[in-house]
């Protein structure tokens, strides 16, 4: 049987004329191109591409198949916007995860703004960080997760996942002293969180020459803000995190080159159904 994702690898081909510039296109790595034209191959017993130097060209049977997934493609396309206008968003369900910063600011505001335009659709939300989050996506459990990446981390995207970046969030030292930095905190005890906040913490300090000693772990922003106003120690917080809560009586300080991205994740083939489409585009404009 035809998979209609193996069709629309072999359309965008078929358009490009290269493996490369059809994995840019549907945002996967060449080798998954490659993976679903040989699942292809191996379905319709058919030669379908052959290699010309260091490109490809179609088969006859290839360029005779893709002409008809094109058109395939086109009819389920158009079958999905004439089911989007007939049902409108009068009704849905999306069900969203992100961590706690999240969902304490830019979310609420997307919320707000979504209940207005989409009376009839659901907004279920879960907190749980990025790791988690992403699996939830992968299972089905969810349809959008929001995740944060440092910025000079490589970003890990599997196959099926699909990312809009939101925003950048940058990233500050928490401590007593107003003006303070990093390198005042060589031999200061640290409090450390999640392991990608810990991830951060740890490469902040390693950009200033030493290790931090992590002697206290919390994951809440308001408790690791209390910690450091009693001088148990010092940490790093997002800013999205101190626009949720922020202690009067604690010093910020912004450490302009360890920003964290944000990202709303998607997983599966594009498009995206219409109420997926629509949280989407409101946490877009919350986020700016």
């Amino acid at each position: 049987m035809l998979n209609l994702v193996h069709l629309k690898v072999l359309a965008a081909v078929a358009r490009h004329g290269s493996v490369t510039e059809a994995a840019k296109e549907l945002h996967y790595s060449q080798s998954s191109v490659s993976h679903h034209l040989a699942r292809l191959e191996a379905a319709t017993g058919a030669k379908l591409l052959q290699r010309v130097g260091r490109g490809i060209r179609l088969t006859p049977e290839g360029r005779l198949l893709a002409v008809r997934a094109t058109e395939i493609l086109g009819r389920v396309d158009a079958a999905a916007g004439e089911l989007a206008a007939q049902v409108g968003l009068r009704a849905g369900r999306v069900r969203l995860a992100a961590n706690a910063s999240v969902l304490s600011t830019i979310v609420p505001e997307a919320a707000v703004a979504l209940g207005r335009a989409y009376p009839g659709l659901e907004l279920i939300l879960i907190d749980r960080h990025p790791v988690e989050a992403l699996q939830m996506l992968r299972q089905g459990e969810i349809d959008i997760a929001l995740i944060f990446q440092h910025a000079d981390a490589p970003l890990e995207q599997e196959e099926g996942f699909r990312l809009v970046h939101l925003r950048d969030d940058p990233i500050y030292l928490i401590s007593l002293k107003p003006g303070d930095s990093i390198a005042n905190h060589r031999d200061s005890p640290w409090i450390g969180g999640c392991l990608r906040c810990q991830d951060e913490l740890v490469t902040a300090c390693r950009q200033e020459g030493f290790t931090p000693r992590i002697a206290s772990l919390s994951d809440d922003m308001v408790v690791v803000q209390a910690l450091v106003a009693a001088g148990v120690g010092v940490t790093t917080l997002p800013g999205l995190a101190l626009r949720a809560h922020r202690r009067p009586d604690v010093h910020t300080t912004e450490l302009t080159n360890s920003p964290r991205r944000l990202y709303a994740v998607t997983y599966g083939d594009p498009p995206d159904p219409p109420a997926i489409a629509a949280v989407l585009a409101t946490l877009t404009e919350a986020s700016t």
